[in-house]
């Protein structure tokens, strides 16, 4: 499985603007800029688009891991808070609550952990980043 999304950025830093779209049309020329990201700008910035990557794949995780132990999930929320200092991102903290039927605390804190390590995105914030470049 491939998936794609596509930034274009016109202007400078502070003052320009950005349009993502998303190979599945989600996003689709959705406004992104530096207000939005460090003030009260109108649009989406990396960093929540990350905190939403983070707390989807991490939910759909956990929800594979608690059917294979054979437990009924009634609903599971999960919300993900990432802190940005200096340039870095330094957290991603997961929040989750969930009803599942017949389901202890304990097993269910063990499968949380699980999908914590295990979820696609959870592996990609400790990858190897690479890029190809041309100028056009």
């Amino acid at each position: 499985m491939k998936r794609n999304a596509t930034a274009v950025w016109n202007g400078s830093l502070k003052e320009g603007a950005g349009k993502l779209t998303t190979q599945s049309k989600t996003l689709e020329n959705t406004q992104y800029s530096f207000k939005a990201r460090f003030e009260e700008g109108i649009g989406t910035n990396p960093e929540e688009l990350v905190a939403a990557a983070h707390s989807g794949c991490f939910t759909m995780q956990l929800s594979a891991y608690i059917t294979e132990g054979g437990f009924e999930i009634e609903s599971i929320e999960t919300k993900c808070n990432i802190d940005l200092v200096e340039g870095t991102i330094i957290t991603s903290h997961l929040t989750v609550n969930a009803k599942v039927k017949g389901i202890t605390d304990a097993v269910f804190q063990e499968l949380v952990t699980k999908a914590e390590k295990n979820c696609p995105i959870s592996k990609l914030l400790n990858a190897a980043i690479s890029a190809t470049a041309s100028l056009v």
